[in-house]
C-alpha cells in the first residue's frame, strides 16, 4: 500500500505539472519565492545533517546498530516529506493563481487541492514503506524506536527554523507595510514580500509534512510497540500497519469527493473526510469486525478525527460568533482585540481536552477497563490513535491546499493581476486556508495526544519489572518531575515566540532603511529582495538550535538527575500542559488571522478602517502563535517521549521473543 501511494502522488505531480503556469510576470515572481525557499531549505538540512550524524552514533553506543539505522531512516523520510511538500507548493501556487485569472473559484481550488494530493499521498507511501521495511528487517518493534526519535527530531527542526523564518517575514513585511506605509499586502514595493511568501513554503508545506508525517510514524510505531509490550504475538504488532494501511484506499477514494462549490467551499473538505472515514470503517471491520472492543476503538478514534475538525473550524472560521466577537471588539482598537482573541484561544482548550479524555475513556471502558487486562485497554488506545491517523492522506490534501491558496494570492499581487483575482478568488480560499489549517492543527496535536499517553502508558506498565517501587504521584521525585515537565512546553514556546521577534526585528529595521531609499516607496525601484530573505535565513537558522536542545536534551538529564521515576513525572507534566499550549496558541492565533479577513470582506468599515488596523496588529500576534509556537509543540512532545523511552529504559524493556 505504501507503493501505491507514492505512485498516487507521483501520478498527481505529473497532473500538476501539465496545468498553465501563467505569464512570464507570474513565472518570475515565482521564481524569485522558488530560489529563496531552496536556498533556505538545502541551509537548514546542511546543518542538520551533521546533528543527525553525531546523534546517530550516540544511539549506536547506547541502543545499538538497529535503532541508529533507524533513527538516520526515520530522519531521511521525514526531511524528504518536506522537500516534497516544498516542490509541491512552489509548483502550485503560480498554477493556482493562473486558474484563478482564466476560470475563479472552482479551477483555482481544484489546482490548489491536487497539489495538497501531492503531498498528502507521498506523506502516507514513505512512511508505510519505512516502517514496514524496518520491521521485516528487525522483526522487533523496540528496534524501531530510533525511527520515531528521528522522525520527530527532523520534524522539529524543520517546524521550529521554518515557523520563525516564515512569521518573523510575515509580521516585520505586516508591520511595516501595511501598518506603518498602508500599502496592501504582498505588495511588489515592499521588500519584505518575497520572504514572506518564502515563508508560507518553508513554514506550513514543508513544517507541516514532516510534523504530521512523524505524527503519522510515531502513532503508528508506538501501537506496534505496544503490542509487543502489552499483548505479546506478531498478529498485534503488524495490526497497526495493516489499519493504516487499508485507509489507503479509503482516502484515496473519498478524494474525489471534494468538489467545490460557491456557497461554502468547506463542505468539500468534509464531504471527502466523511467518505474517507465511512470507506475507512468499512474496510477495517474486515480486520476487526471479530473484536468489538478494538473495533469500537477504531470507531471512537475516527469520530475524534471529525469532532477535531468541526471544534477547530468552530473557533477560527469567520463564519461563527467567535471569530465574529475579535472582529467587531476590533472597532475600539488592538488591545481589545487581542484580549478577545486570547480568551477565545483559552476556551477553546476545553473542547480538545474533553474530546481526548472521553474517548480515552470510553475505550478503556469498551475493552474490558479494571475488569480485564489494563494492557487491553492501553493497546486499544493506541489503536484508536492509528485508527485517527490513518486518515491523514486526505488530511494533508486539505492542510496543503492553505499555504498553496495564500501563496497564489501574493503572486496574483506580485504579478498584477485584476483585483478581482486576489479578492474574489484567492482571498476566498486562503481564509478557507485559515480554517483548514488550523482544523490540521488540532488533529495533530489531539493525535499526538493520544499517542504520547499510549506510550507514556506503556512505559509506566514495564516500570516494576526493572525498578523495585512503583510510581506514585506521591512520590517527591516524581512531583519535581512532574514540575519541571510542565513548566518546559512553556520555556520552549517563549523560545520560538522570542525567535520570530527576532526575526521580525531585523526585517522591520531593513525594510525601513529601505523604504529611506528613493522611489522604492513610490514604486519606481525595485526593492532588494534579497536583504530581507538572507535576515530570516540567517535568524531562523540561529534560533532552532536551543528549542532542539530543550526537547531532546532535557529528557536526558531529567532521566539522570532524577532517575526513571523523575522521567515519569517529567513526561506526564509535560503531555499535560503541552497540549493544552498547543490549542490555545493554534485556534487563538487562526481567530485572530480570519477577524482580519472578516474586517477586509467589509464589516466594521472595510479596509483602511481603524478596525482593520487593529485587525492587523491582532494577527501579527496570531501569526507567531498559530504557525510557530503552537504546532511546534507537536513534534516537541514526540520527541520528549521518544528520547525518554529510546535513552532511558529501553534496554530494560526488552524481553525474549
Amino acid at each position: 500500500m505504501g507503493a501505491l501511494s507514492v505512485a498516487t502522488s507521483l501520478w498527481y505531480a505529473w497532473r500538476l505539472g501539465s496545468i498553465d503556469a501563467g505569464d512570464q510576470k507570474m513565472r518570475e515572481v515565482a521564481g524569485y519565492i522558488r530560489e529563496g525557499a531552496d536556498a533556505f531549505l538545502r541551509a537548514e538540512i546542511e546543518i542538520m545533517a551533521v546533528g543527525t550524524a553525531l546523534l546517530a552514533l550516540i544511539i549506536l553506543l547506547a541502543a545499538g546498530w538497529q535503532n541508529a539505522v533507524s533513527f538516520i531512516v526515520g530522519s531521511v523520510s521525514s526531511a524528504l516529506a518536506g522537500y516534497v511538500g516544498l516542490e509541491t507548493s512552489l509548483k502550485a501556487n503560480v498554477r493556482t493563481a493562473a486558474m484563478a485569472l482564466k476560470g475563479g473559484i472552482k479551477p483555482a481550488f481544484s489546482t490548489a487541492y491536487q497539489g495538497g494530493k501531492v503531498m498528502g499521498f507521498f506523506v502516507v507511501g514513505i512512511a508505510l514503506i519505512g516502517i514496514g521495511t524496518l520491521y521485516l528487517l528487525f522483526r522487533d518493534p523496540l528496534q524501531i524506536v530510533g525511527y520515531m526519535f528521528g522522525a520527530s527530531l527532523m520534524s522539529l527542526l524543520l517546524r521550529v527554523g521554518g515557523g520563525i523564518y516564515t512569521k518573523g517575514a510575515d509580521i516585520g513585511s505586516d508591520l511595516v507595510g501595511k501598518v506603518e506605509a498602508g500599502i496592501p499586502e504582498d505588495d511588489p514595493r515592499n521588500p519584505g514580500v518575497i520572504a514572506d511568501n518564502v515563508g508560507d513554503n518553508v513554514g506550513d508545506c514543508v513544517g507541516m509534512g514532516a510534523d504530521l508525517f512523524e505524527t503519522y510514524a510515531v502513532t503508528v510505531i508506538t501501537a506496534m510497540l505496544l503490542g509487543y509490550l502489552l499483548k505479546g504475538g506478531v498478529a498485534y504488532e503488524v495490526m497497526p500497519l495493516y489499519l493504516a494501511s487499508i485507509s489507503v484506499i479509503a482516502t484515496l477514494i473519498g478524494s474525489y469527493f471534494v468538489i467545490p462549490s460557491q456557497k461554502r467551499i468547506m463542505n468539500a473538505f468534509y464531504r471527502g473526510l466523511a467518505a474517507s472515514a465511512v470507506l475507512s470503517l468499512a474496510a477495517d471491520y474486515l480486520i476487526f469486525g471479530h473484536d468489538f472492543g478494538l473495533y469500537s476503538a477504531v470507531i471512537i478514534g475516527t469520530l475524534v478525527l471529525i469532532a477535531m475538525y468541526v471544534f477547530a473550524e468552530y473557533f477560527t472560521s469567520y463564519e461563527f460568533k467567535p471569530v465574529r466577537k475579535v472582529a467587531e471588539r476590533s472597532q475600539t482598537g488592538a488591545a481589545l482585540n487581542i484580549i478577545t482573541g486570547m480568551a477565545n484561544g483559552l476556551k477553546s482548550t476545553l473542547f480538545p481536552v474533553l474530546i481526548v479524555s472521553v474517548a480515552v475513556l470510553a475505550v478503556f471502558v469498551l475493552n474490558g477497563g479494571l475488569s480485564s487486562s489494563l494492557g487491553d485497554g492501553i493497546y486499544a488506545i493506541a489503536i484508536s490513535a492509528v485508527a485517527m491517523m490513518s486518515l491523514v492522506g486526505i488530511v494533508i490534501s486539505i492542510d496543503t491546499f492553505g499555504p498553496i491558496a495564500d501563496n497564489a494570492g501574493g503572486i496574483a499581487e506580485m504579478a498584477g493581476l485584476p483585483k478581482t483575482v486576489r479578492e474574489g478568488v484567492t482571498d476566498v480560499l486562503d481564509s478557507v486556508g485559515n480554517t483548514t489549517k488550523a482544523t490540521t492543527k488540532a488533529y495533530a496535536i489531539a493525535s499526538a495526544a493520544l499517542a504520547s499517553l499510549s506510550l507514556f502508558a506503556g512505559f509506566e506498565l514495564e516500570l516494576p519489572k526493572w525498578m523495585l517501587s512503583q510510581v506514585l504521584v506521591s512520590d517527591p521525585l516524581v512531583l519535581v518531575g512532574m514540575f519541571i515537565g510542565g513548566v518546559i512546553p512553556f520555556v520552549f514556546t517563549a523560545l520560538l515566540m522570542d525567535g520570530v521577534g527576532v526575526a521580525a526585528f531585523g526585517i522591520v529595521k531593513e525594510i525601513r532603511r529601505q523604504f529611506r531609499i528613493k522611489g522604492v516607496p513610490e514604486g519606481t525601484v525595485k526593492p532588494g529582495y534579497a536583504a530581507c530573505v538572507n535576515i530570516t535565513t540567517k535568524v531562523a537558522l540561529r534560533e532552532l538550535a536551543l528549542p532542539a536542545i530543550l526537547a531532546a536534551g532535557t529528557p536526558v538529564l531529567v532521566g539522570l538527575v532524577l532517575g526513571p521515576l523523575g522521567l515519569s513525572g517529567y513526561m506526564f507534566g509535560a503531555i499535560v500542559t503541552g497540549f493544552p499550549i498547543a490549542i490555545w496558541m493554534t485556534t487563538g492565533g487562526g481567530a485572530w488571522d480570519n477577524a482580519k479577513k472578516y474586517v477586509e470582506s467589509g464589516f466594521y468599515g472595510g479596509k483602511n478602517s481603524e478596525a482593520h488596523k487593529a485587525a492587523v496588529i491582532g494577527d501579527t500576534v496570531g501569526d507567531a502563535t498559530k504557525d510557530t509556537a503552537g504546532p511546534a509543540v507537536n513534534p516537541f512532545i514526540k520527541v520528549m517521549v521518544t528520547v525518554s523511552v529510546l535513552f532511558a529504559p529501553i534496554t530494560s524493556l526488552r524481553q525474549s521473543r
